[in-house]
């Protein structure tokens, strides 16, 4: 549960973006998703290594972008 502490004083505005904030960082949509279904741990590092291996193509200039 998130708990925001704001000042009587404070605008709702601000309370509302400091919520947002906390909720980002928590990462609690991504685990929502990642949880929709199930990958297999060999899947998810085929993905992982393909990702690595396009980015390193990007930064040698293999690839155009």
């Amino acid at each position: 549960m998130l708990i925001i502490d704001s000042k009587d004083c404070e605008n709702i505005d601000k309370a509302l973006k400091k919520y947002k904030k906390k909720f980002e960082k928590s990462r609690v949509l991504l685990q929502l998703r990642e949880r929709q279904s199930f990958t297999k741990p060999s899947i998810r590092r085929r993905t992982e290594v393909l990702k690595a291996v396009y980015k390193q193509n990007i930064a040698s200039g293999k690839i155009d972008i």
